[in-house]
């Protein structure tokens, strides 16, 4: 089975927003995440297990929760550049950062 037109949008739209520096809009306005992949690849490969081990379907799958996906991995990037910034909910004992 592959995978429906709704995920592989989901996923080339969420791909254009981090190549372009939109990704979690209004969250990290500002700050300059690029630099951080650079140094930390590791960083890249959470943030897109995170957006997409949020990313519900339903029966015919289309992709029911895009956004907040989007919004999950852009509070894992903030979290990890800005200081003090804590997620909520925290990811911390969270699956969703599981690498499969």
């Amino acid at each position: 089975m592959k995978l429906s037109h709704s995920v592989s949008g989901a996923i080339r739209q969420f791909s254009y927003w981090i190549a372009n520096g939109t990704v979690g809009y209004p969250l990290l306005e500002g700050i300059d995440y690029f630099d951080e992949f650079r140094e930390s690849p590791s960083l890249l490969e959470i943030v897109y297990a995170i957006f997409i081990n949020n990313l519900e379907v339903d029966e015919s799958g289309e992709v029911l929760n895009a956004k907040y996906a989007e919004q999950r991995a852009a509070q894992y990037i903030k979290q990890w550049c800005v200081q003090g910034y804590i997620a909520d909910p925290a990811f911390e004992g969270s699956e969703e950062v599981e690498l499969y």
